[in-house]
């Protein structure tokens, strides 16, 4: 089925860092169709779940068609990441600006490439501010963490 637009809220957190995390994410196509889903990993940082949540959201849209994926993080680091820094870390040979080796550079591939196979648009919430999408993406990775464990 196509969707002309789709709006995406991400969740990620860990119990500890690194420890026991879980990712989430709430989408919505065309205020027709919603899903949600997450997920737990036994060892892992915090960083790495919200690079995941955005990853398996973005997943999830393939086969959608849509012209639009609005995506919103509570992550300044996957947003900063995937429209600022990524164009120097893939410049400098996945390298920092310190020439240190990027972190989770295996999540920014995988995310960069479905940055540039989708029409996404990034923006970032604030956490716990009181966004129903965002409180429910807390809430389902809370639950994942607890449940995995």
């Amino acid at each position: 089925m196509d969707y002309t637009e789709i709006t995406i809220f991400t969740d990620g957190g860990c119990l500890g860092n690194p420890g026991p995390g879980g990712w989430a994410y709430v989408l919505r196509a065309d205020n027709s169709f919603e899903k949600e889903a997450s997920g737990f990993e036994a060892d892992t940082t915090n960083n790495r779940m919200e690079l995941r949540a955005v990853i398996e959201a973005l997943k999830a849209c393939m086969g959608y068609n849509p012209k639009t994926i609005h995506i919103n993080t509570d992550s300044q680091y996957v947003k900063n990441g995937i429209t600022t820094w990524i164009k120097n870390w893939k410049r400098n040979g996945w390298r920092t600006a310190s020439k240190s080796p990027v972190k989770n550079k295996e999540y920014w591939v995988e995310l960069d490439q479905l940055n540039l196979e989708l029409p996404v648009q990034w923006g970032w919430v604030k956490g716990h501010a009181g966004i129903a999408e965002n409180e429910r993406c807390d809430q389902l990775v809370r639950q994942a963490m607890e449940n995995g464990r």
